[in-house]
């Protein structure tokens, strides 16, 4: 079953986190210099709502991804390493018209001045997703609802499914809304659109940088003013750390909501946590928005404290920007546990490094030190 009429989440939920998006084959340089020098390419997998189903397989959820890819060879790929992390495909639909899409990217940092990236993805199988042709069922059947504003860029049809999976309806578990603003994905198109949905989410990531960017809003403050209904709004300010508004906010969303600790009700002012970043020594910048907020959906689905939420997206982000890659094998839930429970003195001495996630209770000591 496909489209609104399927809107209902399952009686008995078995998944604790669906992520709807396009993922992609990625082709990542050999070596460091523009593509045009890059002599070889090698292959691996690219797509933030799957980054974040792959990485909550990783720490023990039950995650699911839902895209479309072509039925060709790449889509094989990207279906059979995307389950390898042992997440469930079993929605994911092929298109036999349509191509699955793939990009190559420099090694620098995407920030960079010459950091470049070419994609191949304009007409692909991910872009014709709609409405139509979605499996809602499959959709809404997770305690959460994970998406980002990636999707919203890729088509009209794209953003249409985005505006009816973020709207009021019986039934809908907490939708969890990453903006992700990509600004190459929005020349010629207006990203002030992606107020709207986030609008409606219950649980929202926003970077400062980004809010500046596509919609001119700058600072904390004023991101919540424009966003003021979601539950819990997380603002990622980079290495100042993230700011989180929580609070109950007016009007009825998600039944699933109050299981969550995001229950909404009369309107009341916000809780405002500020919680510092860690220092990195950063291997690769990439992934670490999409790691972060996985670390996060973790602590919600485990009923843990806001700054507990923030420290397990910071600690998951670590663990991928000490990598050279989009994923990685998280810290041990108990690992990650004692590194959570740290005061606020020790949190702000620690310092992560190159496979800081198989450190041993001693080695914490000494990098706390």
């Amino acid at each position: 079953m496909s489209g609104p009429a399927a809107g209902t989440a399952h009686a008995a939920t078995t998944t604790d986190v669906v992520c709807l998006g396009e993922s992609m084959v990625a082709f990542l340089p050999s070596q460091p210099g523009r593509l045009a020098d890059v002599p070889s390419f090698g292959r691996g997998i690219g797509g933030a709502e799957s980054n974040v189903a792959c990485a909550l397989a990783a720490a023990g959820h039950r995650a699911a991804w839902v895209g479309r890819v072509g039925a060709d060879g790449f889509g094989d790929h990207l279906v059979e390493t995307i389950s390898g992390y042992g997440v469930d495909t079993s929605a994911v639909r092929r298109d036999p018209a349509r191509p699955t899409g793939i990009y190559f990217r420099t090694a620098t940092d995407r920030g960079a001045g010459a950091h470049e990236v070419a994609y191949y993805r304009a007409g692909s199988a991910a872009s014709a997703m709609s409405p139509a042709n979605v499996p809602y069922e499959d959709v809404f059947a997770g305690r959460i609802l994970h998406l980002s504003g990636i999707t919203a860029a890729l088509s009209a049809d794209c953003l249409s499914l985005l505006r009816d999976l973020t709207a009021p309806r019986a039934g809908r578990p907490l939708v969890s809304f990453d903006v992700n603003h990509r600004p190459h994905l929005w020349r010629g198109g207006d990203a002030s659109v992606l107020l709207e949905p986030a609008r409606r989410c219950d649980l929202v990531f926003v970077g400062e940088d980004e809010a500046e960017e596509a919609w001119g809003i700058v600072g904390a403050e004023a991101i919540r003013a424009a966003l003021p209904e979601p539950s819990v709004l997380v603002v990622k300010r980079g290495s100042a750390g993230a700011t989180v508004f929580s609070g109950l906010r007016p009007g009825p969303r998600s039944s699933n909501a109050g299981e969550l600790g995001h229950a909404r009700g009369a309107e009341r002012g916000d809780t405002v946590t500020l919680v510092p970043a860690l220092h990195v020594d950063v291997v690769a910048a990439v992934g670490a928005g999409d790691a972060f907020a996985a670390g996060f959906l973790s602590a919600t689905l485990r009923g843990l404290s806001v700054r507990d939420r923030v420290r397990h997206g910071h600690l998951m982000a670590a663990a991928v920007l000490t990598v050279p890659g989009d994923l990685t094998a998280p810290p041990a839930r108990d690992h990650a546990d004692r590194l959570v429970a740290l005061d606020d003195e020790a949190w702000g001495r620690l310092r992560l490094g190159p496979g800081w996630t198989a450190a041993d209770r001693a080695c914490e000591e000494v990098r706390t030190s």
